[in-house]
């Protein structure tokens, strides 16, 4: 996930171009493998255990190695030997730039500098951002919002990476930049803690996301399309109410509900999330009462 934010700022910087960066993020993924593949690779686990632990993933908010740990597929000793191989990811992307002759690596190492100095972090957060960190990585892109939705957005980009696109990252967006898509997907949380949470799409970036989360091609804006995408909020949604139940704060959810043409108004919270079909904005706010839906023509 760091690639993606330290490649847009290159990009930013002016260092290499908008194409330089698609080339160089696509020449990285034939280099970087996910976790589950790495441990069938090394003959520590069946290709049926992974998707077990894939399964469980979907019930609560762990790392791959957590779980199979837990169920006796890895070993701590292999689950650190395996995340030595995939953690320090913006290597790959120095990797991809140096052979593709974009930058040379003291370029690299220079940028590296900039953006830790640019962004304030100290050389702890720096290392964890680097190693993967999410929690991290999400703090350092919000200011004072991240006490309010830093740990709902720090679990939603998780689950992003884990069931749809690991090449995805977070931007914050200007409300009056906002767009009205062709499709919404939202969700009301109730509780002491509630919270009103949508996902709002174009058609191909919806049917993106469907088609990632119900594993086949979805082309068709069909039943099944629109439930995969209510689903995976209703899903992440879960994981989230799991997680603040293990904090002392229960939560209930309403169910989901899916409009064509809708906007949303009221005191929100927008992030847009990049993905590598395009983008959809993931809207959330503390004062659901305050939310309003809308329907255009």
């Amino acid at each position: 996930m760091f690639s993606q934010y330290f490649g847009h700022y290159l990009l930013n910087c002016g260092l290499i171009t908008r194409e330089q960066l698609a080339d160089a993020l696509e020449y990285q993924q034939s280099v970087h493998v996910k976790f589950g593949v790495i441990a069938i690779d090394e003959g520590f686990m069946t290709p049926s255990q992974v998707e077990e632990v894939h399964e469980k993933q979907k019930q609560v908010d762990k790392r791959f190695g957590e779980i199979a740990v837990e169920l006796g597929y890895l070993s701590n000793d292999q689950v650190e030997s395996l995340i030595s191989v995939q953690k320090q990811g913006h290597l790959f992307l120095a990797q991809s730039l140096v052979d593709r002759g974009y930058m040379n690596i003291e370029q690299f190492g220079q940028a590296l500098d900039e953006y830790k100095r640019d962004n304030s972090l100290s050389d702890d957060q720096f290392e964890a951002i680097k190693s993967g960190n999410v929690e991290t990585l999400v703090n350092s892109i919000l200011s004072k919002e991240k006490d309010t939705y830093g740990e709902y957005l720090s679990l939603f980009a998780k689950n992003m990476i884990r069931f749809i696109d690991d090449q995805m990252y977070l931007e914050v967006a200007e409300q009056e930049n906002t767009q009205q898509q062709n499709w919404l997907v939202y969700q009301e949380i109730v509780g002491n803690d509630p919270l009103f949470t949508a996902i709002t799409a174009n058609k191909d970036v919806f049917l993106y996301l469907a088609s990632k989360y119900a594993e086949e091609e979805l082309t068709e804006m069909d039943e099944l399309a629109q439930a995969s995408v209510s689903e995976f909020l209703n899903l992440h949604n879960g994981i989230y109410l799991v997680n603040k139940s293990n904090k002392g704060v229960e939560l209930n959810m309403k169910p989901q509900k899916l409009k064509e043409k809708a906007s949303v108004s009221g005191n929100t919270f927008v992030v847009t999330v990049q993905t590598t079909k395009g983008p959809f904005q993931l809207i959330l706010s503390n004062q659901p009462e305050q939310v309003s839906i809308s329907l255009g023509e």
